[in-house]
């Protein structure tokens, strides 16, 4: 090969060299550009978020709720009567009732010795029998005194003498007459009669016992009739009427129905409490003295509810979480009233259509994005509920 030859397969083989360097530069370079737009359309694509729960929701529903009012009181008697002694200074012989005794209007109760008054009742008696003749011939003799005051046979001094011993021996029969009464009063008063029909809640007659007049022997609860005394705020008088009813748990355990007779006309300037006075039916596991709570029936009203596990308690604070635009959640502060079963009355905070997460809302926070699966209905009834 002359050196011409070489010269020239120099030249070509350098030129492919360069020829090669500048597509493998061409190459790379065309490479760096399509990943630098690749990456960037990368990052103009949105991420997608994933979900931090699947969940159901609820939406609030109107729901009737009974309105009851709690309160706390004390069980006492209807009325209770206070039997006395209305004999003085005499011995008891007989007690014939005990205490929880059942008994009828004008039962005898007990009884006084009756010697000494029936002695009394005697010469009571015979005053008035001696009274009564001595009326009797004064009588006559005033008759007579009348017939010859014409004749002149008796002076005026005689007939007026004779018409005065009359009017005073009627006046003495009469006087004899209220003494007999008063004795035979007494003798009666040897009985203790029952005023009215009902239990016996007190005793205090001994037997053999010399008592006054007044002392205490009984107490009765009239007609066994006991009531429920509540004490309520004056706040609260507002929604309770006489006739309502109300349901009352005595400390033994009993549940009874009553009904509201009465509300006292005053409010203890205090406590600022007022009683209500309840009218009982007959329990023999309620008793006088017992302690009782209760509530009182004060109609049914229409409030919007949500479901008590749509909930979620932070911070002393009630919160529901809304289901926003995009599955997105917010929490939302809410002012909840009465409670029913799994029923929670929504005072502020949410409006019939939203959707609320129904439950695992304790495990989301605000913001948080959620899946749905489906769309539970509301677990709050239409009909009336009875709150807590």
């Amino acid at each position: 090969m002359n050196p011409f030859q070489r010269s020239r397969r120099s030249g070509l083989t350098a030129l492919y060299a360069i020829m090669l360097v500048a597509a493998c530069a061409l190459f790379y370079w065309t490479a760096g550009l399509f990943a630098s737009q690749s990456r960037a359309a990368d990052e103009k694509k949105p991420v997608a978020t994933k979900p931090a729960l699947t969940v159901t929701t609820v939406m609030p529903q109107m729901t009737s709720l009974l309105i009851r009012l709690a309160a706390n009181g004390s069980i006492s008697a209807w009325q209770e009567a206070i039997i006395g002694s209305e004999a003085s200074g005499l011995r008891l012989v007989d007690v014939k009732v005990n205490v929880g005794d059942r008994v009828a209007k004008g039962q005898v109760l007990a009884t006084f010795s009756t010697e000494q008054v029936s002695a009394e009742v005697a010469q009571a008696r015979a005053s008035f029998s001696e009274a009564q003749a001595n009326a009797l011939d004064a009588a006559v003799n005033a008759d007579k005194a009348r017939t010859l005051q014409a004749s002149g046979a008796l002076s005026d001094q005689q007939i007026a003498q004779y018409l005065t011993q009359d009017k005073t021996a009627k006046a003495r029969l009469e006087v004899a007459k209220a003494a007999l009464a008063v004795q035979q009063v007494r003798l009666k008063q040897t009985a203790v009669l029952a005023p009215d029909a009902g239990v016996i809640s007190s005793r205090s007659a001994t037997l053999g016992a010399v008592v006054g007049s007044g002392t205490e022997l009984f107490k009765m609860i009239r007609a066994g009739r006991l009531e429920w005394r509540a004490e309520v705020t004056s706040t609260e008088l507002v929604g309770i009427k006489p006739g309502a009813l109300a349901t009352v748990t005595a400390a033994s355990g009993a549940q009874v129905v009553g009904k509201v007779r009465m509300i006292a006309p005053t409010v203890d300037s205090v406590t600022r409490n007022a009683l209500i006075y309840v009218d009982l039916p007959a329990n023999a596991n309620i008793k006088a003295g017992m302690f009782a709570r209760g509530e009182f029936d004060g109609g049914a009203s229409n409030v919007l509810s949500l479901p008590q596990q749509a909930l979620v308690l932070r911070d002393g604070f009630t919160y529901a979480m809304r289901l926003a635009p995009g599955n997105k959640i917010s929490q939302i502060k809410l002012q909840t009233g009465r409670r029913v079963g799994d029923v929670v009355e929504i005072l502020q905070g949410a409006k019939p259509g939203e959707q609320f997460v129904a439950s695992g809302a304790a495990f989301l926070t605000d913001g948080d994005s959620v899946k749905v699966v489906v769309v539970a209905a509301a677990s709050a009834a239409s009909a009336p509920q009875t709150p807590k």
